[in-house]
């Protein structure tokens, strides 16, 4: 029987579209006003990239923050729902396109391309391919995700699905989500698999405990 764990993640971010964004805008998060937000902004800012791809753009927050930095950027996102919430505060391109189906003939070429809590599935060779094709040369893959001492919990320190409940959130989520776990060599590994090499790690803290992981990576010369 076929896993369909990738299409409930995008069956969750379509139902829970209006959930998410005013979570987001509301600043419901915890551990986004605590740094995330601020880590990924800041890591984009420092590399001195003009064009930026925002890979999973969500409502769009990373997308408007980073055009107020004076950046060109393109949202894109599979969930057509949460497209319509980041186009409308306007000020920013956003595009509705699964992962599968990004094309770089019809986007053009960035100095970055960002995941940021983006990458939640156990097969990350479509987006990472995307984002390889969007990148100029000596261009920048960043890639925000939990981190994975923090996000572990009580279950073994080892690559595998959890589900994602939404809880903390608030009570307007209707659809849990499956999200894959990886460990540090988890996605040491993925990330290499797809031509990258790693060349920064951040991991942003608060209360003395990780929030996230934050890595930025080049294309390596010919892939694998």
């Amino acid at each position: 029987m076929p896993d369909d764990r990738e299409s409930r993640i995008q069956r969750s971010w379509r139902i829970n579209a209006d959930a998410w964004t005013r979570a987001v805008r509301e600043q419901r998060i915890a551990s986004r006003r605590a740094g995330t937000d601020a880590a990924i902004v800041n890591a984009l800012v420092a590399s001195g990239a003009r064009r930026v791809a925002d890979l999973g753009c969500g409502e769009g927050w990373l997308a408007r923050a980073l055009a107020a930095h004076g950046c060109d950027v393109v949202g894109i996102d599979a969930s057509p729902e949460l497209i319509t919430a980041a186009r409308g505060l306007g000020g920013v391109r956003f595009e509705a396109i699964a992962y599968a189906d990004i094309d770089a003939r019809e986007l053009g070429r960035f100095d970055a391309v960002v995941f940021n809590f983006a990458l939640l599935g156990d097969d990350l060779r479509a987006p990472l391919a995307a984002a390889r094709s969007l990148l100029a040369d000596g261009g920048h893959l960043f890639v925000q995700t939990v981190h994975p001492w923090s996000a572990c919990g009580e279950a073994p320190y080892a690559d595998g699905w959890r589900v994602e409940t939404f809880d903390a959130f608030g009570g307007e989520f209707r659809e849990p989500m499956p999200w894959y776990f990886r460990t540090l060599r988890g996605w040491s590994d993925a990330l290499r698999e797809a031509g990258f090499a790693i060349e920064a790690v951040v991991e942003p803290v608060a209360d003395g405990k990780p929030l996230s992981l934050l890595m930025r990576a080049s294309a390596r010369d010919g892939g694998d």
